[in-house]
């Protein structure tokens, strides 16, 4: 059942979701090679706790640790380790938090130092596939506007589009109604209403939309070794529209990136 959120309720998932996207772009000062996730993972957690929330992933489904990290053939679920991370890798950073009763649940792909033209453009198209999804997030489409907005675009890059994970509803859980997924068909799926929050998140490959996982029971990666990228807002139906409770801008700040990619979407 979806759960629908009062003007209130979507202020308190605006904090929560704003821990999360702080907590990111504390980090993008210190992705660089030679630094392990074990050490990203310890810095969200203590960061995350200074706010006056709790590591939204911590002990969720029994999951050992404060961040999802998945690099390059990683889609998404890695587990932080004491490997670290080289020049031309990429890592998808998965964070919630809990504030107050809700939660925030948010996603970047970072390069680490310089990357190959392709794999960037692999990170372009997903982001910009990211913004697609939102626009259709609006008054009267339905779940599957979204997937259809996301996949078409993915695919014309020649991009596989996972099938077996998907963006989901959120609030007093990490995990509500509707299951979002990423692909799709026109006018299917449940009606979009005034209140409800969903987090969106695109899980593209460079190669096969397929994926194994790993024996840790959480892993999950590309099945046949191509990288792939994962980006994730949390957002709001408000008036109508599609906003923001999560952003990008501390990200952005951290690395000296000029963007406006978010200002339609703005919630504050």
């Amino acid at each position: 059942m979806i759960k629908i959120k009062t003007r209130e309720q979507i202020e308190i998932m605006y904090e929560s979701a704003q821990v999360v996207s702080r907590t990111l772009g504390m980090l993008a000062k210190e992705i660089k090679p030679g630094v392990t996730t074990l050490y990203l993972d310890k810095l969200a957690e203590d960061y995350i706790r200074s706010q006056g929330a709790k590591p939204g992933f911590l002990g969720l489904y029994d999951f050992p640790n404060t961040l999802c990290v998945s690099p390059n053939a990683q889609v998404v679920h890695g587990i932080p380790n004491n490997k670290p991370l080289k020049e031309g890798d990429i890592i998808s950073i998965d964070c919630g938090a809990l504030k107050n009763g809700y939660y925030g649940d948010h996603a970047y792909t970072f390069p680490v130092g310089e990357v190959s033209a392709e794999v960037a453009q692999l990170l372009k198209v997903t982001k910009e596939s990211l913004y697609m999804g939102i626009r259709e997030f609006k008054l009267g489409n339905r779940v599957e506007d979204v997937g259809y907005a996301i996949q078409t675009y993915c695919e014309k890059h020649g991009y596989g589009v996972v099938r077996e994970l998907v963006g989901h509803g959120v609030g007093t859980k990490m995990h509500e109604d509707p299951e979002m997924p990423n692909y799709g068909k026109r006018g299917r799926g449940k009606k979009f209403v005034e209140g409800m929050v969903v987090a969106i998140e695109p899980m593209i490959n460079m190669g096969t939309k397929n994926i194994n996982q790993l024996r840790d029971g959480w892993t999950i990666l590309t099945r046949d070794g191509k990288p792939s990228a994962h980006f994730e807002h949390d957002v709001a139906l408000v008036e109508g529209k599609p906003k923001l409770l999560s952003t990008f801008k501390y990200i952005y700040e951290a690395l000296g990136i000029q963007s406006h990619e978010e200002d339609e979407f703005l919630y504050k």
